[in-house]
């Protein structure tokens, strides 16, 4: 199991020229091990690199954000210690996402919640996790973590929109969905495959948007070109709802690993005003994650 053929993730990646407004939060990204002090899952699908809570908050730094949001990734399966280790040495500028088993007790939950945990995250992709789990089961965590006031993370691709719509009516959470679920690019935003994705998270006001992912996205590679448009839609469509990550340190790429500043400089064109910017780095992911 290996993570492509990459040993890390890009260690010199270009400065941003886009300046963030003050208090941006990296509202996607990962901490992978350790492997010596959190040793990754038995039952993961890929090995990464190592990438620690130290090395990300130097990018968050040299990129021109303030804060993160720190995502479980599924090579640590529901061990979230690493996470939450990077969230206690924080100093209250990263928040976390959770991957959680479906006995975890109230108490260990108002645990996680103490140290920074938002949310929990579900995902339905093959290639990362089992996906035979049945939709009941995520239905009941979510209002197990209700009371909290935390949201649900929903990773699912395009291809599965349809068949997940019933799943995503049904949550009784603030849903979050993560890149985009993955549009098909070729397509083109007119398609209407994109345009019911748009038309549902639109109508649908308990749905936040990351438009995150382009280097998964793409159909073309870098600048990613072919990705703007869909988020732009995004963006303009709800621009209440919608968050930006930087997917740090791009776990599972296989074919080139992203420049983290270029990824910045992507935003101004999907978020082209100063107001779509705020909205986008600042107001929804504060109101999302440091509300409570």
């Amino acid at each position: 199991m290996t993570d492509g053929d990459f040993k890390s993730y890009c260690l010199n990646p270009t400065k941003p020229t886009f300046k963030a407004p003050p208090g941006a939060v990296d509202a996607h990204c990962h901490v992978f091990g350790p492997a010596a002090k959190f040793p990754f899952a038995p039952e993961r699908k890929y090995t990464p690199y190592d990438a620690s809570k130290e090395d990300l908050f130097k990018l968050r730094d040299f990129i021109g954000f303030s804060r993160n949001v720190i995502v479980q990734a599924s090579c640590h399966g529901t061990d979230n210690t690493a996470t939450i280790d990077a969230l206690r040495a924080s100093d209250g500028e990263a928040r976390g996402i959770a991957v959680v088993k479906p006995d975890i007790s109230m108490a260990e939950l108002k645990d996680m919640d103490e140290a920074g945990i938002r949310g929990i995250r579900f995902n339905f992709l093959p290639r990362l996790v089992d996906t035979s789990v049945p939709h009941d089961v995520y239905l009941n965590l979510a209002e197990k973590i209700e009371p909290l006031g935390w949201h649900t993370v929903v990773y699912f691709e395009a291809v599965s929109f349809r068949a997940m719509k019933p799943f995503l009516d049904a949550l009784p959470t603030t849903i979050v969905l993560d890149h985009m679920s993955v549009p098909d690019v070729k397509k083109g935003i007119d398609h209407p495959d994109f345009q019911d994705y748009l038309k549902m998270v639109t109508e649908n006001r308990n749905i936040y948007v990351k438009v995150t992912g382009p280097e998964r996205i793409s159909a073309k590679g870098p600048p990613y070109d072919d990705v703007v448009p869909y988020a732009r839609a995004i963006v303009e469509r709800i621009p209440g709802r919608v968050l930006w990550g930087t997917d740090w340190p791009h776990p599972n790429m296989t074919s080139h690993m992203p420049d983290d500043g270029m990824l910045v400089d992507m935003i101004p064109k999907i978020a082209p005003t100063a107001d779509l910017q705020e909205k986008l780095l600042v107001d929804n992911p504060l109101r999302l994650y440091w509300a409570t």
